[in-house]
């Protein structure tokens, strides 16, 4: 059977068994914008809370150059509404040639303002298409890490010397941390912002300050000062701000937020955490939230008779009380601080990995399903999270490797990582499921 008949066959048995898209909000019109009020966001006169997706790769997946896909776009699009997933969080960047087996490729941006517009137009293309459907974006513009350029590349092009490698966590630190402190490099990551939130949609024709798919641009995925001093934290705070402003000048429609991953994302300093979205053209917070990655899937699970390794392979299941009860405090001082200003939280990264760290698409998601039904459960009821991005979509894709080669499908997990570690594949049925027993709930 050839793939895109399998394909094919696959989405329209999964859109049989799931239902019909439960996304639109009864009586809410597709015109407005989100808006926030009294710490919760609504469309129009809806209250708008949302499960949504990480979908990094959406523009070039949406684009008709290498990488792009537009059949595959259509059906995950279709797929992810057929769930009631209704908001994307997608990267707008990668910077640099793109030369190192990390890194996304293509990338968007090859040298200071040279753009690649294939994958510009992908983006129209992609908004288009949510606009359609009446799903929102978020779109971040920068990151933090090495990934997609980010932070270090700018810093490169602003003759701050070769970036350092990701495995020197020490020199990593130090290097990015020059960020917020290097006028040329915020420059360059400034001329960006604006040239992407000036931009005219070749598909719709309008600009994106009018796009009704835009719910929000973010500053940056997981931006972090990395360093400790109270000069660094300081020229952070200031860069935030800057950025926000020069965001809201252009564009007096849409949200602005940080990206943060929250207190871990402060080098532990939960003022910070505050600082930064205190300011008022911050118009929301947002937090991520590693169980894995946070070392809290091992040992230390009370119920547990005897001790697990961290994050050895029994671990993801067994430890799901512990990774549950860290994820509920962490939530919790994130409100606290928040509750204050009146501005909504959103949980817009989250992941868990699947039994015994496997890759495989179908294999089983035992530990990941207890994790999100708790998870979908506090956005539910406690009424402290007004939305949430899991990490991430894999959708259709057909994973060949299990670190990404040039050309394979994207999945969730950037090139970096295990292909298949954290995404949620079309063949989950039983996460999809849930996923869409929330959406559902959400409506009511």
């Amino acid at each position: 059977m050839k793939k895109n008949t399998y394909t094919s066959l696959l989405l329209m048995l999964l859109t049989l068994v799931l239902g019909s898209s439960c996304a639109s909000k009864a009586n809410t019109s597709e015109n407005d914008f989100v808006t926030v009020r009294d710490g919760h966001f609504y469309i129009g006169s809806n209250e708008y809370r949302y499960v949504g997706a990480n979908f990094w790769y959406g523009a070039i997946l949406a684009s008709e150059g290498q990488g792009g896909n537009r059949e595959r776009l259509t059906q995950e699009l279709d797929l992810m509404q057929s769930v009631g997933i209704d908001n994307l969080r997608v990267l707008v960047g990668g910077e640099g040639e793109g030369d190192k087996d990390y890194q996304i490729k293509p990338t968007l941006q090859q040298a200071p303002g040279v753009y690649n517009d294939t994958i510009l137009r992908g983006l129209d293309y992609l908004m288009a298409e949510l606009e359609k459907r009446n799903m929102k974006a978020v779109l971040y513009l920068n990151n933090a890490w090495e990934w997609s350029g980010g932070f270090g590349k700018y810093l490169e092009w602003a003759g701050n010397g070769p970036a350092a490698s990701p495995s020197d966590w020490n020199a990593y630190q130090q290097y990015h941390s020059e960020f917020t402190k290097n006028e040329k490099a915020m420059e360059l990551a400034a001329n960006h912002t604006r040239h992407i939130v000036s931009r005219v949609n070749t598909v719709t024709g309008k600009p994106y300050s009018e796009s009704r798919a835009l719910m929000a641009w973010e500053l940056a995925n997981e931006p972090r000062c990395f360093a400790q001093d109270s000069v660094t934290k300081e020229c952070f705070t200031k860069w935030i701000e800057a950025q926000a402003k020069l965001i809201k000048s252009l564009d007096k429609n849409h949200l602005v937020t940080t990206g943060s991953e929250g207190k871990n994302g402060c080098e532990g300093d939960i003022e910070l955490f505050e600082r930064i979205h205190a300011i008022p053209e911050i118009d929301y917070a947002c937090i991520h939230i590693w169980p894995f990655n946070w070392a809290w899937l091992g040992k230390y699970v009370a119920t547990i008779g005897e001790a697990i390794e961290v994050n050895g392979p029994e671990s993801v299941v067994n430890s799901v009380e512990r990774a549950c009860k860290n994820t509920e405090d962490y939530i919790e001082e994130a409100y606290a601080k928040m509750r204050p200003l009146g501005k909504p939280i959103v949980l817009e990264e989250f992941g868990y990995p699947r039994d015994n760290y496997a890759i495989e698409a179908g294999s089983p998601t035992t530990g990941r399903d207890a994790y999100y039904k708790y998870v979908f459960g506090i956005i539910r009821e406690s009424g402290k999270i007004a939305g949430c991005n899991f990490w991430s979509w894999g959708g259709l894709a057909n994973v060949k490797h299990g670190n990404w080669q040039m050309w394979d499908d994207y999945t969730g997990d950037p090139a970096q990582e295990e292909q298949g570690l954290n995404s949620i594949f079309a063949s989950d049925t039983t996460t999809l499921n849930m996923i869409k027993e929330m959406t559902t709930a959400l409506q009511e």
